[in-house]
């Protein structure tokens, strides 16, 4: 009797610690009525493989349980197509060991379906959450798994922005007049060094508590939607940060790409659509990884694809967020995408999703939208970056342009090639980004150039996206380190001296460059002329560029004039667009200006005619 109570014992305070082990499950809720009536969950813990499944709802069966190599996971594939709203317990057991853990399935939230996502009428506002501003400084410096640094002078250190203080500028944003949000990732980077940029995720569940909680993120779409501002999410499924788990504890042999032994990508995106490309290099430019601290994960496995699906799905759900940028998009195995965005579609039909496909060729380019001609295989991508606009920027609107080239040249005959795009409409273009040299090398004494350039990114068709901080005239380069065309922005920090969210904060110049955004800003909102409507252009004459937007009976003329010299030009080459109406009014002086005769441009002077 005495040798089985002590065998009793032995197994209660076994089951009990058995019981008490970590069990981490992937997602941790999910919703009942979701299109996708399959759901993955991904089960981690001390060789939960070697525990049956079984779920204790009524509603919900389970399809399939998969184990990997690694025995310290399960995979448990649910069947929720009679599934309903509810708490319900996954019993893993072993022998007379059993181990429950509480699932929920939540009431999903039917706004949710009625998403209406970015596009040609929004402005995206890019921010890069650590550099913007630090609304909470008890979260700079927390415990992590890796350890980090807090230094404003180091370019390659965390320097403690964070969503509260993007939250508390909300209202400036609204001010200047943005109506979108694009945010640098926010998910873990729990990486060495600290990896602040947020391209190497530890955690596709968790929002890097040094920026904030889940919750804090959800909270500030929530507030963004109140002020009338969209927020996009920027993902990457390419690849991870190098101290992911998975890292540690490899699920399987072919969960990444190239573990045994390191192999670079080639960044040759061109491969797809180069006729003479090899199988080498094609391999090369998708299995390998992007750089030593971001290991490739294999999409061509099936329960990689299915986790990054169901994870983006999850974060739209939950926090609402209103479009995604992809990063590295060509990067990743190409058919996986599609069955991506297939699935984000069915979900919100309303959606729209920007893939970085980085091509110095509008051709390239446009090789990557959806319903390209010129691509047999359709990616199903609704929205392009067009980074030749980007590069071609950075010279045009500072050089001379003279009768026959240079300057303003470039730009019109960059516009030529818009006809490649099945939708020039969602074409993201920009003048700068987090990877590229700022449009501004160094802070301007004229606004001339930038005054051009913001003028024709906010009147060209397409999606205008604006770098933090352009409105401040923020400058750099990145030949000393990508550090320096992330910098923050005076005021964003406790104790700065001088703080340029404010008028007060900002010298005269950028004041000036403020409001001649802001103005433009505010114009374009729901100006459909400008969003929606088609564009005519004029072969330059006397280096000065001509263009109308029209949308039914409404038209606008932009003059530019790209020399350093005053022009007189003779409207009449310019009859068809301005129609016998001569008589125009500037939107940026509200000066009339008659097209009946003689219309003379000062230096590098913008007309925008409405």
């Amino acid at each position: 009797m005495k040798k089985i109570f002590s065998l009793l014992i032995l197994s209660i305070a076994t089951a009990w610690v058995m019981q008490a082990q970590t069990i981490n499950v992937e997602p941790s809720f999910w919703w009942s009525g979701m299109q996708e009536t399959e759901l993955q969950l991904m089960v981690s813990g001390d060789r939960i493989a070697d525990f049956t499944t079984s779920v204790t709802s009524e509603n919900i069966s389970i399809r399939e349980v998969v184990t990997l190599e690694n025995r310290n996971y399960q995979l448990i594939y649910l069947d929720l197509t009679g599934a309903v709203p509810e708490t319900f317990e996954l019993v893993f057991t072993r022998g007379r060991k059993k181990i429950t853990v509480p699932y929920e399935l939540k009431q999903r939230n039917p706004a949710r379906l009625a998403i209406e996502s970015f596009g040609p009428s929004d402005v995206l506002y890019l921010i890069m959450p650590d550099r913007f501003a630090n609304g909470d400084p008890t979260n700079d410096q927390i415990a992590m798994r890796t350890e980090y640094k807090v230094e404003r002078e180091e370019p390659n250190a965390r320097h403690g922005g964070d969503l509260k203080g993007i939250a508390d500028r909300l209202d400036y944003l609204s001010d200047l007049g943005v109506t979108a949000i694009w945010l640098n990732p926010v998910l873990e980077n729990d990486m060495e060094g600290g990896s602040y940029h947020g391209y190497a995720t530890t955690d596709y569940y968790r929002v890097d508590p040094r920026f904030g909680s889940n919750e804090e993120y959800r909270n500030l779409i929530s507030d963004a939607h109140g002020k009338g501002m969209k927020v996009v999410m920027d993902m990457i499924f390419n690849h991870c940060g190098s101290d992911h788990p998975w890292l540690t504890e490899v699920p399987s042999a072919d969960w990444f790409n190239n573990l045994e032994e390191y192999v670079q990508t080639s960044h040759m995106k061109e491969m797809y659509f180069d006729p003479y490309a090899s199988e080498y290099d094609k391999s090369r430019m998708v299995d390998g990884w992007f750089v030593p601290t971001m290991p490739d994960l294999n999409q061509r496995n099936r329960h990689v694809a299915k986790y990054l699906i169901q994870n983006s799905i999850w974060w739209i759900e939950y926090s609402g967020v209103d479009g995604i940028r992809q990063d590295t998009y060509p990067y990743a195995d190409y058919e996986m995408m599609v069955e991506w965005i297939e699935a984000v579609e069915k979900e919100y039909p309303n959606y729209n999703i920007v893939g970085e496909a980085w091509l110095n060729n509008p051709i390239g380019t446009a090789f990557w939208q959806k319903g390209s001609p010129l691509n047999p295989n359709d990616t199903q991508l609704k929205s392009v970056m067009d980074f030749r606009f980007m590069g071609l920027s950075h010279s045009a609107f500072f050089e001379e342009t003279t009768e026959w080239n240079g300057g303003l040249h470039g730009i019109y005959d960059h516009m030529t090639y818009d006809f490649i795009y099945p939708d020039i409409y969602n074409v993201l273009r920009f003048l700068d980004n987090h990877d590229t040299d700022r449009f501004l090398k160094e802070y301007p004494t004229d606004l001339s150039g930038w005054k051009q350039a913001v003028t024709f990114l906010l009147t060209m068709p397409g999606t205008p996206q604006i770098y933090y901080g352009t409105e401040l005239l923020m400058h750099g380069n990145k030949s000393r380190h990508d550090g320096y065309v992330r910098l923050d922005v005076p005021g964003g920090w406790p104790g700065d001296e001088v703080d340029q969210f404010t008028r007060e904060g900002r010298d005269a110049i950028q004041n000036e460059a403020f409001d001649y955004l802001s103005k433009l800003l505010h114009w374009r909102q729901g100006n459909e002329v400008v969003a929606r409507g088609g564009m005519k252009h004029y072969v330059l004459q006397k280096g000065v560029y001509v263009y109308e937007r029209s949308l039914g009976d409404q038209r606008l003329l932009v003059f530019m004039n790209g020399t350093s010299g005053e022009v007189e030009i003779n409207p009449d080459r310019y009859a068809e667009s301005i129609q016998g109406n001569i008589s125009r009014t500037d939107l940026l002086t509200g000066e009339t200006i008659s097209l009946k005769e003689t219309l003379t441009l000062k230096p590098k002077q913008v007309y925008i005619l409405e």
